[in-house]
C-alpha cells in the first residue's frame, strides 16, 4: 500500500514518514522542503521513498505525484495562528483554496483513504470541562476558520470507496527530524536547557499536548483500522491536559536533573483554556497516549545534548515564521 503525504517534511510528518516505512508502506512525500531535505537523511534511500518537491497550489504536479497512492495524510498547511497570520491571503491560498480540488483529484484518481489533519483549535474557547468531537464549532482565528471549512468539505465527499476520516491534534510536543521549537513544551524546554530561565504566561489556563510518537501512532491506528470505524469520524487526539504552570514545573523538573532552572510567572491577557477529551478514540479505536510530557521533555533533552539541534536558540530552521520570513514565501 502507498502512502501519500503533502506536507510529509515538517514537523509531524518527519517522524510520521520513516514510521510509515519501518511499517511496510511506500511512502511519497510532497512538499516546499522549506526546512530542508536533510530530515530525511536516515530513509533517504530507502527503496519505497519517494521525494516530490512540490507546491500544495500546483494541482496539476499534485495530481502527477499521486499517481498509484492507495492513501492520503493530508499533512500540508501554514501551522499555527502566528504563522498564518503573517500572511492571511498567503495562508487561504494554501490552507483552503486548493483543499477541495485535491480532494477531488484524490477521489478521482483511486484514493481509498483521505485522513486530514485539522486541529483542536477550531473548538475556540470552551467553558465545558471536557471538549468532545460532537461539540459546535467556535473558531476564533482565519487558521482554525479555514480548518473548520476543511473538515466540512472533505465529509461532502466520503463516499463508500472513498473513506474519510478527520484528526484534531492537541498542541505537538517532542523531538523529531524537523524540529519546530516554536510551541509551548518545546519552547520551555529548550529555554530551560539552554538558558536556564523560562517564563511562564499566566499559568491556569489548559492547553492540550501530545508526544509527537503518540501523534504518530494515532495516524497509524486510523490508517489500519476498520473503515466503518473511521467513515466520517472526527477524532481528537491529546489525551494530556495541563495548565500551562504545570507545564512549566514539568519542564522545570526534568531539566533540573541535569542543571538549575528559574521558572517565573507573568500576566497574560490570552487566558484560553480548554481540556480536549480523547475518549472517543480510546473507545473506537483503542488508541491512548504512551507517552508524557516528561518523555516529550526528556526526548529534546537528548537531542540538545548529543548535538541534534545545534544553534537551537537562534537558527531559523527550528522557528516557522522566521523560515517564512527569511525564504519570502
Amino acid at each position: 500500500m502507498h502512502v501519500f503525504v503533502p506536507g510529509g517534511a515538517g514537523y509531524v510528518g518527519s517522524l510520521l514518514v520513516p514510521t510509515l516505512l519501518d511499517a511496510g508502506y511506500a511512502v511519497t512525500v510532497y512538499d516546499l522542503f522549506l526546512y530542508g531535505e536533510a530530515v530525511f537523511d536516515a530513509v533517504k534511500d530507502h527503496p519505497k521513498l519517494t521525494l516530490v518537491k512540490g507546491d500544495i497550489r500546483d494541482l496539476k504536479h499534485l495530481e502527477e505525484a499521486l499517481n498509484k497512492c492507495d492513501y492520503v495524510i493530508h499533512l500540508a498547511c501554514i501551522s499555527n495562528d502566528p504563522s498564518f497570520e503573517l500572511d492571511p491571503n498567503l495562508g487561504k491560498s494554501i490552507n483552503l483554496d486548493p483543499f477541495e480540488p485535491f480532494v477531488e483529484i484524490a477521489k478521482r484518481k483511486g484514493v481509498k483513504r483521505f485522513i486530514y489533519a485539522s486541529s483542536s483549535s477550531v473548538y475556540g474557547v470552551k467553558d465545558v470541562p471536557n471538549v468532545t468531537e460532537g461539540m459546535q464549532l467556535s473558531p476564533l482565528t482565519d487558521y482554525s476558520k479555514c480548518k473548520a471549512e476543511c473538515e466540512q468539505i472533505l465529509m461532502k465527499h466520503k463516499s463508500e470507496d472513498f473513506i474519510c476520516c478527520i484528526l484534531r491534534p492537541a498542541t505537538v510536543c517532542g523531538y523529531a527530524p524537523r524540529q519546530r521549537l516554536d510551541v509551548v513544551v518545546n519552547i520551555l524546554t529548550n529555554l530551560a536547557y539552554n538558558t536556564g530561565k523560562i517564563k511562564v504566561m499566566g499559568g491556569e489556563q489548559l492547553r492540550p499536548n501530545i508526544d509527537i510518537r503518540d501523534m504518530v501512532r494515532a495516524y497509524l491506528f486510523v490508517l489500519e483500522a476498520p473503515a466503518e470505524k473511521i467513515q466520517g469520524e472526527i477524532f481528537n487526539v491529546g489525551y494530556h491536559n495541563h495548565s500551562v504552570l504545570d507545564l512549566g514545573k514539568i519542564v522545570k523538573t526534568t531539566v533540573e536533573k541535569t542543571k538549575a532552572v528559574e521558572l517565573e510567572t507573568i500576566p497574560t491577557d490570552d487566558n484560553r483554556s480548554y481540556h480536549v477529551s480523547s475518549q472517543k478514540i480510546a473507545d473506537t479505536l483503542a488508541f491512548t497516549a504512551e507517552y508524557t510530557i516528561e518523555d516529550a521533555v526528556e526526548g529534546l533533552m537528548e537531542a540538545f545534548n548529543t548535538g541534534k539541534l545545534p544553534n537551537s536558540l537562534e537558527d531559523k530552521r527550528y522557528f516557522n515564521i522566521k523560515t517564512m520570513k527569511a525564504v519570502n514565501l
